[in-house]
């Protein structure tokens, strides 16, 4: 398997935000970009993975995903 980096956040609490609200499930700190690694066969694949984690129906947006490379 590869490892994969992915770069997400949460549109919704970037909207919350904007209007002076805390969002009522996440933090702030969703607001800002978090990279999260992920083991998987394709990319494809690691977008799956995080996508039921962290679904487009609740505001997360991915904003990419790269593969890290492997030094051995």
């Amino acid at each position: 398997m590869k490892k994969y980096e992915i770069t997400l956040y949460n549109q919704d609490v970037r909207d919350h935000i904007r209007d002076d609200k805390q969002h009522p499930q996440f933090d702030h700190g969703w607001a800002d970009q978090r990279f999260m690694q992920i083991e998987a066969d394709t990319p494809e694949e690691a977008q799956k993975i995080i996508n039921r984690r962290y679904p487009e129906r609740k505001g997360f947006v991915i904003v990419n995903i790269i593969e890290i490379p492997s030094f051995t």
